[in-house]
């Protein structure tokens, strides 16, 4: 199935998704939502015909009132009514004007003295009020009161007359008088009621359709999560070790894609740590081994020569710094793995650094007859792990000499630019085989397993190197053609970086 690491990564999917209540409070953003969208334009719409509306009809009755008006004017001044207010056909007239528009009708005179008041309250007072003003002068005024729901309109009472008795003369209008008509409007105002509670009824309906929606939208767009959510209860359980597949919508399947993707991860690492732990007891038993059979040996033969014994002791005493070099390679392998925390960044003269380890280096080329040659193009100096960066380059030079022909050669390259410094470690070596290339930085890797046991080492050593450039946020790259030779480029950043 899926190993521990791949049990864990489920487990931990599954407690952000309850803990954050995802599921559940998506049912309430999306109801939320489709409330929000339903409604605002179902308010708008409604204040917006209301509002269409009172506009209009006060309109329509301001436009009625005028006209009603003028020609009541007129009738006025055919009947001479404001020198004389008994005729009854003009009274009739504006009595039935007053009660056409529920409101109150007054005739104003040129000296803004009230001759007809339809209360019969204000009749032979004197009105002074700018609208009044404004009319005698010829100005038609109108005004809404919509808080006491009435029409004002003033309407300029006019006679044309002759400049003379030549009808070729132009005729001017003279103001005789003003109308002033306050009209109610209840019929508007319960029109506005009415339509109202129709508005709000549709608002109602739109309400209860959108949470019928909402309910079902969320139900639709909920049912993918579920899948998701069930298909990691059964990998959790163990039921399957298939990925999860949800391809209902884009957010599932992207969501489904990279989870599975995480999966194969953790897939790799618990093939790798199952290797790994392989490989390490295989290890650490072969020194243990060799020595319980070099000690039987001993103990079997109760008068074995001492040279013998002597023999055997340091063929024990080299498998026990075997062991030791075994033990001290994977600690610090395993303090690798571990955070940036541990990293001890100090200003070094990288110049200095490679010279020193080249100078411990030399007599183990010496030893096997390889020439070491340093060359520097400029002076470097870095802030690094002065001892991360020595195993870096001690584990490179020293692969270097170990792997390589007899009168052979070894280049220590250094250079730098505004940003990195680069260590180039070339060789005249064995060379590795292009196979090998993608797998030489594996713990316990080894190119050639009889030649590699020979010459000693763990097979840690490049796994060592590559996570000590790593936690520098360097980059480390190999190119070699075998039987010709080998070339490690490592690039490190001049300032550090922290996490």
């Amino acid at each position: 199935m899926y190993g521990p690491n791949g049990v864990l990564a489920i487990t931990l999917l599954k407690k952000i998704l309850h803990k954050l209540t995802f599921l559940r409070s998506l049912k309430t953003r999306i109801f939320l939502l489709l409330l929000v969208v339903g409604l605002v334009p179902c308010v708008i719409m409604r204040y917006a015909i209301l509002q269409n509306y009172e506009q209009r009809a006060v309109g329509i009755r301001t436009s009625g009132i005028a006209i009603q008006l003028r020609i009541l004017a007129d009738h006025l001044i055919t009947y001479h009514y404001l020198q004389d207010t008994s005729s009854e056909v003009i009274n009739a007239e504006i009595n039935q004007l007053s009660v056409l528009y529920d409101g109150r009708v007054m005739i104003i005179n040129s000296d803004l003295r009230i001759v007809k008041d339809t209360y019969g309250i204000s009749e032979n007072k004197t009105i002074i009020s700018e609208e009044v003003v404004r009319c005698v002068k010829g100005e038609t005024t109108s005004k809404y009161d919509r808080d006491n729901g009435y029409i004002e309109l003033t309407i300029p009472i006019t006679e044309t007359v002759a400049s003379d008795e030549s009808e070729a003369q132009p005729k001017t209008e003279i103001v005789r008088g003003v109308m002033l008509v306050s009209a109610s409007t209840d019929s508007i105002v319960a029109t506005l009621d009415t339509l109202s509670r129709q508005a709000l009824i549709i608002e109602a309906i739109v309400i209860l359709v959108i949470v019928v929606a909402s309910v079902l939208g969320a139900r639709v767009l909920i049912r993918p999560f579920e899948k998701i959510t069930l298909a990691l209860d059964k990998a959790q359980e163990g039921y399957t070790d298939d990925f999860i597949c949800v391809t209902d919508c884009i957010e599932t399947e992207h969501i489904g894609d990279a989870f599975n993707r995480v999966l194969g991860r953790m897939k790799v690492l618990d093939d790798s740590r199952q290797e790994f732990v392989s490989n390490v007891s295989h290890e650490l038993k072969t020194p243990l081994t060799s020595m319980k059979v070099l000690a039987d040996s001993l103990i079997s033969q109760k008068d074995a020569p001492v040279e013998m014994y002597q023999e055997f002791m340091e063929d024990i005493a080299n498998e026990i710094d075997r062991e030791n070099e075994i033990i001290t390679d994977l600690l610090a392998l395993v303090k690798m793995d571990r955070t940036a925390a541990d990293m001890n960044i100090t200003e070094v003269d990288i110049n200095v650094l490679v010279e020193l380890i080249m100078r411990r280096l030399r007599p183990i080329a010496q030893k096997r007859d390889v020439e070491l040659v340093f060359e520097s193009v400029r002076p470097v100096s870095a802030a690094v792990d002065e001892v991360k960066i020595t195993l870096v380059i001690s584990n490179l030079v020293e692969n270097a000499i170990k792997y390589n022909k007899e009168h052979g050669w070894v280049k220590v390259t250094l250079d730098a630019d505004h940003q990195f410094f680069t260590v180039t470690v070339a060789d005249s070596g064995i060379g590795i085989p292009e196979d090998s290339l993608d797998h030489i930085y594996e713990r316990f890797y080894r190119v050639d397993k009889s030649r590699s046991r020979e010459i000693g080492g763990t097979g840690l050593g490049l796994a060592i190197t590559r996570n000590a450039v790593l936690m520098h946020h360097g980059s480390i790259k190999v190119e070699s053609t075998e039987g010709e030779g080998t070339t490690f480029t490592v690039r490190i950043p001049l300032s550090y970086i922290g996490e």
